[in-house]
């Protein structure tokens, strides 16, 4: 037996004797989703798993062991992933400390800087939130007004940040500001904060969905020591670029759908029914489901050659931008299967019967992944120019 086929084994028995049986149940809503923190509102087996994982570096599995990680290989970290998706275990812990701070601290942060953050985010300690998007600064993200005065040993920070994800939950915020005025990308630093800060405040933004994570973010004369300034003064937009390609991958893998079941076909059968050759009863519906079966599948396969890439460093940087948008549009696809397969029961809103309208707000909610992280409008054009190098208009 190879050492891979070993370490397959290992992890199967492991995962059997550690995951709870709550933790491979679909998860019903976003409530099911386990974002730790300072304040965590656990659902039962949700710490069991996130400590069991945290304590072998799981939760991180291909971070350095020196910073909470498994110091797993690329080909380790992919068995772990099939063997959970195997077990339908739910993620241990979502956290965008993982999916995006954590990358470009390994890239840019000091030895100090990644000592103190990296483990708390392994081990789901801080809750992260991310303070880029401003009212006059969304696609054209480096017209960012934020500002950020030299005070000494320590910045002075004024402004608003907008559709910052969980902003009233989070304990920590990294932030871009404005450090120069005369310039404009050479003009912004990346700054890490506590959200107990004096002078930090949010406000939720309602979306159509009736719910929604997003949060207006206001800083009034909030001090923030320099040593909380990731790379050098001026040379944020380097570490936002790099930040914002994980962010684009953590979004197109909502295209991925859940590994807890196929909520899609699950609902179809269940209101629909099967005929007597044991298929979906509808064809036409059952020909949409399956020819949205063939992409997601190719989308899967795309995906895990994008990650063995991008951990080989052979990614394309523009990669990101083509996954996020085929990833955003496949999710949206879904959840219009969903709600075609749900017929009129699936409009309902508000009961016990319908988890609170769970289908018809999450299928709302999909019409934002297209604007997030970068307009699909933004990602084509960036795939057109990058990628399949066509002339600007």
């Amino acid at each position: 037996m190879s050492d891979l086929e070993t370490f397959r084994a290992e992890t199967r028995v492991w995962l059997e004797a550690n995951c709870p049986p709550e933790m491979r149940e679909p998860m019903r809503s976003d409530k099911d989703a386990n974002w730790g923190g300072r304040n965590p509102d656990f659902q039962p087996g949700q710490k069991e798993w996130m400590d069991a994982m945290a304590s072998r570096g799981w939760t991180v599995p291909d971070w350095p062991k020196a910073y909470g990680g498994g110091g797993l290989s690329a080909a380790e970290t992919k068995i772990l992933r099939e063997e959970m998706a195997a077990m339908k275990c739910r993620n241990p812990l979502n956290s965008f400390g993982i999916s995006m701070l954590g990358p470009a601290l390994l890239k840019y942060g000091t030895e100090t800087q990644k000592l103190e953050h990296l483990p708390k985010i392994a081990r789901g300690a801080i809750r992260w939130c991310q303070g880029y998007s401003e009212p006059n600064a969304g696609s054209d993200l480096a017209s960012l007004a934020t500002s950020a005065e030299d005070a000494g040993d320590h910045y002075v920070i004024n402004g608003q940040k907008v559709w910052t994800s969980y902003a009233d939950k989070a304990d920590w915020i990294f932030c871009l500001v404005r450090t120069d005025k005369t310039t404009k990308q050479g003009g912004i630093s990346f700054v890490l904060f506590d959200m107990a800060s004096p002078g930090v405040s949010t406000k939720p933004i309602l979306l159509i969905s009736g719910y929604s994570p997003f949060c207006e973010t206001f800083f009034d004369n909030v001090k923030v020591p320099k040593a909380n300034r990731v790379h050098d003064e001026n040379k944020g937009w380097d570490v936002a670029k790099y930040l914002l390609g994980h962010e684009r991958e953590m979004i197109s893998g909502m295209g991925l759908g859940s590994v807890s079941g196929n909520p899609l076909i699950e609902g179809a059968i269940a209101t629909i029914g099967l005929d007597h050759d044991g298929r979906l009863a509808d064809p036409l519906l059952r020909a949409a489901i399956a020819q949205f079966e063939v992409r997601s599948k190719a989308f899967t396969m795309m995906s895990e050659r994008f990650i063995d890439e991008l951990k080989a460093g052979k990614a394309h940087p523009a990669q990101p931008s083509m996954m996020k948008y085929y990833g955003t549009e496949l999710n949206k696809s879904r959840h219009e299967l969903m709600m075609t397969a749900g017929g009129s029961d699936a409009l309902e809103w508000e009961s016990e019967r319908s988890a609170g309208g769970a289908a018809p707000r999450a299928w709302l909610r999909t019409k934002g992944n297209s604007i997030e992280g970068g307009t699909s409008e933004v990602q084509l054009n960036i795939v057109a120019k990058r990628i399949l190098a066509l002339p600007d208009a």
